[in-house]
């Protein structure tokens, strides 16, 4: 297949899985990835979920940008495959797991993730929110602040990881690292760009429709 080969009857399963644990999803995606390195003719799947209060380091991140004492810390933190720094999920924040074969669609890492990309800035411009792209940054930004971070892994192809986009969550636990490692960015949320903010149910739902259009799924 050509690196740009798009099929656009290619199939995509939809599974919201709620609030489940950092690490069950994470198995569960390793799961699903290993299914399609087995059978690269299974379809894509779009996993939509929130986490418990969790941190989490990509292959890369250095614990420069945790500003807690690791030896005293209780909570949950795992080091992951994805790329990118140190990043926080917690409730009200929406993480999406796309597990697409890139084979299907194009064989290019920087345009996949500038699809990610447009599709949470087609996301908030539902809500009347301008979210442009920093360049040589990567993720969703209004006003200066990060409000969708993003981190993959790609094996053969085949994604996994994804995109955290802050609906109404507590942005507290942001401020025990430098997000993703960029100390002169804060982070927001959509509760704080708007008066009405939507039920977390109508954004997966605007999601997945936007996801489905900018990947050329039927």
């Amino acid at each position: 297949m050509s690196n740009n080969t798009q099929n656009i009857s290619r199939c995509l399963l939809v599974n919201d899985l709620g609030l489940i644990s950092y690490l069950e999803a994470w198995d569960y995606q390793k799961k699903l990835l290993g299914e399609r390195l087995d059978n690269i003719e299974l379809p894509d799947v779009l996993l939509l979920l929130e986490h418990p209060p969790v941190y989490t380091l990509g292959t890369g991140s250095t614990e420069k940008n945790i500003k807690f004492d690791l030896k005293k810390f209780s909570g949950q933190l795992f080091r992951t495959e994805r790329g990118g720094e140190v990043t926080f999920h917690c409730p009200g924040q929406l993480v999406i797991y796309p597990i697409l074969n890139l084979k299907y669609h194009r064989q290019d890492l920087h345009w996949y993730l500038r699809q990610l990309e447009e599709v949470v800035i087609q996301l908030l411009a539902v809500y009347g929110v301008c979210g442009q792209r920093i360049q040589g940054l990567t993720g969703v930004w209004v006003d200066n602040k990060k409000i969708s971070a993003m981190g993959i892994k790609v094996k053969r192809w085949i994604t996994m990881h994804g995109i955290a986009f802050n609906l109404c969550c507590d942005l507290s636990g942001f401020e025990q690292i430098i997000p993703c490692g960029i100390g002169d960015k804060s982070v927001t949320s959509l509760d704080r760009l708007i008066l009405d903010c939507p039920t977390i149910d109508e954004v997966k739902d605007n999601f997945i429709k936007i996801f489905c259009e900018v990947f050329n799924y039927s």
